[in-house]
């Protein structure tokens, strides 16, 4: 068997109706997947009005809006009905690919091993810790058995990055995990996108120091511990300006807590590539990520990195050369690690730099060679176990 036998059934409960970094990834893998030849089919929640184009033949599958308080920009799969069964067994896929443990992930995990199809499942975002964010920490041990029980029923994981797979192997989610990083756009994403007249257009003079955050706008990016952090900055009187990039629900809240600060509202393309590059330094307090995508494209845009030594940026990050790794939620110690690089343009510069080089390994097509390697493996593991 190779690529072009291969007729994949992709599962996702967000493929292409809200932007974010999970469905960029896929839609990316989508794209090189047909252009090897291979067959591939879509089954996701669709919308009237998405954030882009989907990547491949979309089937739409039961959902409702998520039922959570300012989380109605996501929809939850309900499972699989007769019209999306029907689709399947028409299309009859050899690999199945599930990148939500929601409802419809695990209908399709049950109709694939049904059948003996060889499931494979990529981990986008550490769910378990959802919970804390929404005043519900109790729940996380739940959360975690239950991703436990279906990660497990899978043939194999992958996930985007060394320290997520350090993690999901000490929860004993799957004996079989392989890595399938992300891959960043250097045409987008390079410091020759720093653009001043831009930066002087939204009230940043030329030097200033724009500390800033790229991410939808929801607590769980980790909301809290930034505006924390820079009100630390601010009792200290270290001169910056705060430069966000994004939208979503809590922008009230956002604003609210980060007076003076410039919001530019969400940007995509090339016009994300001058504002992000437009800034001075990157900071991500973020735990919930498995990479970290924005994470990559600052350190492309030759930002130094000030991030969680969470899952994600703990292998992006080199500590003291590209950035700092601060432990999650510590508000006092970003400060501490945000301080300098406000002070001393050399030392921007210096960590940008390598962080820019660093940045020049992620190649996306290489990436996406792993997880076809991963569907071969396990057609050839089933083959000898027949």
């Amino acid at each position: 068997m190779d690529v072009t036998d291969l007729r994949i059934a992709l599962f996702s409960g967000n493929y292409n109706y809200t932007r974010d970094g999970a469905n960029q990834a896929l839609n990316r893998l989508a794209g090189y997947l047909l252009d090897q030849g291979a067959a591939l089919r879509v089954y996701a929640p669709v919308v009237s009005d998405p954030d882009f184009e989907p990547t491949g033949d979309l089937v739409n599958v039961p959902n409702v809006r998520m039922p959570i308080k300012n989380r109605g920009e996501y929809r939850l799969p309900l499972g699989l009905n007769e019209q999306a069964r029907g689709d399947l067994a028409r299309f009859a896929p050899n690999t199945v690919h599930i990148a939500s443990p929601d409802p419809t992930g695990h209908a399709a995990l049950k109709w694939a091993r049904e059948r003996k199809i060889p499931v494979l499942s990529s981990v986008h975002t550490r769910f378990e810790t959802y919970p804390r964010y929404y005043g519900l920490g109790f729940l996380e041990p739940v959360v975690e058995a239950m991703l436990r029980r279906f990660y497990n029923r899978c043939d194999a994981l992958v996930a985007p990055s060394r320290s997520q797979i350090d993690e999901l192997t000490a929860q004993q989610m799957n004996a079989d995990i392989g890595l399938w990083s992300r891959g960043v756009d250097r045409d987008v994403f390079n410091r020759s996108k720093r653009d001043l007249a831009w930066r002087r257009a939204h009230g940043l003079s030329d030097d200033e120091v724009a500390i800033v955050f790229l991410g939808r706008l929801v607590m769980e990016k980790g909301l809290d511990v930034f505006a924390e952090s820079i009100g630390q900055l601010r009792s200290r009187q270290i001169a910056h300006k705060v430069l966000v990039i994004g939208d979503g629900p809590a922008r009230g809240w956002f604003e609210k807590a980060l007076p003076g600060g410039v919001f530019v509202g969400f940007q995509t393309g090339a016009d994300l590539g001058r504002a992000l590059a437009s800034g001075d330094v990157f900071l991500n307090p973020s735990v919930t990520e498995t990479f970290g995508n924005v994470t990559l494209e600052a350190m492309a845009c030759g930002l130094p990195v000030v991030a969680a030594g969470a899952t994600g940026a703990a292998s992006l990050v080199a500590d003291g050369k590209t950035g700092r790794l601060i432990p999650p939620g510590d508000a006092e110690s970003f400060a501490d690690a945000l301080a300098p690089y406000c002070a001393d343009e050399d030392l921007r510069k210096s960590h940008g730099a390598a962080g820019e080089t660093a940045a020049q390994a992620y190649s996306w097509d290489a990436i996406n060679q792993a997880v076809v390697d991963t569907y071969l493996r396990l057609h050839r593991e089933g083959a000898a176990a027949r």
